[in-house]
């Protein structure tokens, strides 16, 4: 296929093909997932949990994102570069630009941030200044606090509307790509029919445009596993056979099934 760009994305959702995320931290193992075939990696701030020990991505700095996405950026092959933008590191628009900026020059193809119609200022500025965004809705657990814990969110009507009305305001700023967390099946499937920009999904059913799961999680590492997680080490021999388990099952809509979802 080549090097994976924004263009490359859309044309798989205009196809109906779907496309697989997933997480890495180091150049090992953004080759792997590279080697794959998964179409991006993010560069997630969950590397506080599965790499610093924190109980959450609250403690990740700008210079700890950094550093990770130099480590994958040097070794993915033809792999999209998505990297967390931190906690507290886009406040202001201002804020994003000097943040943003850190992370593309370490490597980083497009970031990624948490929040809804707040945001639109400071996509908008950002992809007017050339750097690529991807959203994220739903469960946002740089909020988890604010939210009350690890919680589905839009179960409500209203929450679900929430959603929605966030999702086309984002997209309407600039954003590129949505990640919907722990949201309802049916509202994720509602949501990517919608919007034009591809959707990926975590813990949102089989309806979004592409799946993402953290590394340790998927490989059956984490302390602690949530429902919509599939160990895609069972049943194979090698940690490249569960990276390419997984995104022969994305691709092939056997993954994630109705227990991996919530309604």
């Amino acid at each position: 296929m080549g090097k994976i760009t924004t263009t490359t994305l859309n044309k798989l959702k205009a196809n109906g093909e779907k496309f697989v995320c997933i997480t890495a931290y180091d150049a090992t193992f953004a080759r792997l997932v590279s080697e794959a075939g998964a179409e991006t990696i993010l560069v997630g701030d969950s590397l506080g949990n599965v790499l610093q020990g924190h109980d959450s991505t609250i403690p990740v700095t700008v210079e700890d994102m950094a550093y990770h996405t130099a480590c994958v950026a040097r070794a993915r092959t033809d792999a999209l570069v998505i990297a967390d933008l931190p906690f507290m590191s886009y406040s202001t628009p201002e804020q994003a630009l000097v943040n943003a900026t850190e992370l593309m020059q370490a490597g980083a193809e497009m970031v990624k941030l948490e929040g809804g119609t707040w945001l639109s200022e400071t996509i908008h500025m950002l992809v007017e200044r050339g750097i690529p965004v991807c959203a994220h809705l739903g469960l946002t657990p740089q909020s988890v606090h604010a939210l009350g814990g690890y919680r589905v969110q839009g179960r409500t009507p209203k929450g679900a509307k929430s959603i929605l009305a966030d999702a086309v305001e984002i997209q309407d700023a600039g954003a590129s790509l949505l990640v919907l967390e722990c949201v309802p099946a049916h509202l994720a499937a509602d949501i990517s029919s919608k919007l034009r920009i591809p959707v990926i999904g975590i813990g949102a059913g089989a309806g979004t445009d592409a799946q993402v799961l953290v590394l340790h999680d998927m490989l059956g590492l984490s302390s602690h596993t949530p429902r919509f997680v599939h160990n895609f080490m069972e049943g194979q021999d090698t940690i490249q056979g569960a990276l390419q388990a997984f995104v022969t099952a994305v691709k092939a809509g056997e993954y994630p099934r109705d227990e991996h979802s919530y309604e």
